[in-house]
């Protein structure tokens, strides 16, 4: 009778050790079978490096700065690029688990086509390192997988459509910040915009402890005797706010012997903390067009109007840039005087 109380007591004591460590463990047992699909970041502010590698050997590194994300510890990584990137890892989910019969076909695709993302954290500890592959045959879900797990799942971004690779796949300058000016008008010393060709609208505008001064860029140059146009410093300097080049043209052929010729124009920025930058602008001249005239039958010339130009930025890249988004800057020495002005 004593040993079958001994041995009620012991299974009693058994089953309720069993019963509390499967209900204290449920949580992390449900976050342990639940990590190979466990894709997303919940917070994006957690992940301070991003590493991205391709079976072609492109390797991406991408490290959180204060205000900007740095490429491959050289270059300021584009805005627009990093901003669908870092959507994309915060709110990636699992679509469906796709059956087992397809598995070995996904595997086998992930493993050889895929691209490996490592997310990392400040103190440089790795976060999460996954797979991303090819998109399904509708193109509204992607391959991914964990790195370490066999199973692999099709992916999704909620509200998007399309395959989630195309957000991680970039090479060389497509993560390139395209930005040629980039300055508060308050953080701006001086700024010159030399035209070679026109050397009299040539100009150098500083800023002094008595305010903006503005002088010609040449000495033989005569200074105007025009009155001075209240603001018009601020409003030049306020247009080196924000421009951007469309497209970087670095493998360019012909790059040298275009940066042999004479430029339109050469903007040189320093700002407050001493930094320089300088822009060599040379137009884009289209061939003439002649075409027929429908109502005469005559043939005329067209001389196309310049729309772009090679920016040739700090003496290292070279950008394609457009006219629309350059003519703010082009200003000239008499623009900031009352009476008539030659190219503002």
């Amino acid at each position: 009778m004593n040993r079958t109380v001994v041995l009620l007591i012991a299974f009693l004591l058994l089953g309720g050790g069993v019963f509390w460590y499967l209900s204290q463990g449920g949580d992390e047992k449900t976050t342990l079978a639940g990590a190979d699909r466990a894709f997303k970041v919940e917070d994006i502010e957690q992940v301070h490096k991003i590493f991205i590698a391709d079976r072609r050997g492109e390797r991406t590194t991408l490290e959180r700065r204060d205000g900007y994300w740095l490429y491959n510890g050289q270059y300021k990584a584009r805005p627009s690029v990093m901003r669908p990137l870092l959507d994309a890892i915060s709110r990636v989910q699992v679509k469906y688990k796709p059956p087992q019969a397809a598995v070995p076909s996904m595997v086998e695709a992930l493993a050889t086509e895929g691209i490996k993302v490592e997310l990392y954290d400040q103190e440089g500890a790795l976060i999460k390192a996954y797979y991303v592959g090819g998109s399904t045959s509708d193109e509204r879900g992607t391959y991914m997988i964990m790195d370490g797990a066999e199973q692999p799942y099709v992916a999704e971004l909620p509200a998007w459509e399309g395959n989630l690779s195309v957000r991680f796949r970039r090479y060389g300058d497509e993560w390139r910040d395209k930005t040629l000016f980039e300055e508060e008008v308050e953080n701006i010393q001086s700024v010159s915009i030399e035209y070679p060709k026109q050397r009299s609208q040539s100009f150098i505008l500083e800023d002094t402890p008595d305010g903006y001064a503005v002088r010609p860029f040449y000495d033989i140059t005569p200074e105007t005797r025009r009155p001075y146009k209240a603001g018009s410093a601020e409003a030049f300097l306020s247009n080196f706010e924000s421009v951007s080049a469309e497209a970087f043209r670095n493998d360019l052929d012909g790059r040298d012997s275009i940066g042999q010729l004479v430029p339109f124009s050469i903007i040189t920025l320093v700002n407050k903390q001493g930094d320089t930058t300088q822009v060599k602008l040379h137009p884009i001249i289209e061939e003439n067009v002649i075409s027929q005239d429908p109502k005469t039958g005559n043939y005329v010339q067209f001389n196309n109007a310049i729309e772009r130009y090679y920016a040739d930025l700090n003496g290292k890249d070279f950008l394609l840039a457009q006219h629309l988004l350059l003519e703010k800057l082009f200003w000239g020495y008499g623009s900031f005087f009352s009476g008539p002005d030659l190219l503002n």
